[in-house]
C-alpha cells in the first residue's frame, strides 16, 4: 500500500473547515473587542450625525453634548485637536493635549478615576485619545460626540487662548466647515 503525501479528499475538507471556523471566531472576538461600547448620544443634524457614525469605532464611550454640557462642572475636558485649532476656541478650562503629540505624561497629574471628556472637531481623534487612557487604566472616561462642532452647533461657550469668550472656531478646512451650522460662531481654518 503506498501512503500519499497529501490527506484524502474528506480529510482535506475538514482541516479546511477547521481552518475556516477559527479564522471566523478570531475575527469574532477581535470585532468584539474593538467595538465594545454602543453609539449612546447623536448630533441635532442627521446627515452631521451619520458622518460622525462613520467614523467612530466605539472603542470608548460617547457622551452627548446635552449631557456633558450638564454636568461640565464635574468634567475635565481635554481637548485632542492639534494647537492652531485650541488657540482659536475651546470649551472652557480644557486640558489641551495635541493628538499628534499626545504622550500619557500629558495626564500623570490626573487621577485615574477623574470623570473626563476628550473632543476633537467631531470625534474621531478625540477617540483615539480616549481609548489610550482607558487602556492605561483610566476608568472614567468618554468621547465628546460630535465634538467641539456640535457643542458650538448647541450654542455653547467657547473660550480662545487668553481665555475670553469668542465666536470663533477653528473648522480644520472649508469642506469640513459645513458641520458647524450654528450662525453665530465664525468658521476659520
Amino acid at each position: 500500500m503506498v501512503l500519499s503525501k497529501f490527506p484524502d479528499t474528506y480529510s482535506r475538507t475538514m482541516i479546511y473547515l477547521r481552518i475556516l471556523l477559527l479564522f471566523t471566531t478570531i475575527t469574532t472576538m477581535t470585532e468584539t473587542l474593538v467595538s465594545q461600547y454602543s453609539k449612546l448620544a447623536s448630533c441635532a443634524n442627521p446627515e452631521f450625525d451619520r458622518k460622525v457614525n462613520s467614523y467612530l469605532e466605539y472603542t470608548a464611550p460617547v457622551i452627548s453634548v446635552t449631557d456633558a454640557y450638564n454636568d461640565r462642572d464635574k468634567i475635565l475636558f481635554v481637548d485632542a485637536r492639534g494647537f492652531g485649532e485650541y488657540k482659536v476656541s475651546h470649551i472652557p478650562a480644557a486640558r489641551f493635549v495635541d493628538y499628534n503629540k499626545f504622550d500619557l505624561d500629558m495626564l500623570k497629574d490626573i487621577p485615574k478615576n477623574k470623570r473626563i471628556v476628550v473632543y476633537c472637531s467631531i470625534g474621531y481623534r478625540s477617540e483615539k485619545i480616549a481609548t489610550k487612557m482607558i487602556k492605561a487604566g483610566f476608568t472614567n472616561v468618554s468621547n465628546l460626540y460630535g465634538s467641539i462642532f456640535e457643542w458650538a452647533n448647541a450654542g455653547h461657550d467657547l473660550y480662545d487662548l487668553q481665555g475670553k469668550p469668542t465666536k470663533n472656531i477653528h473648522t480644520y478646512n472649508k469642506k469640513w466647515g459645513k458641520w458647524v451650522n450654528n450662525p453665530e460662531y465664525n468658521k476659520l481654518w
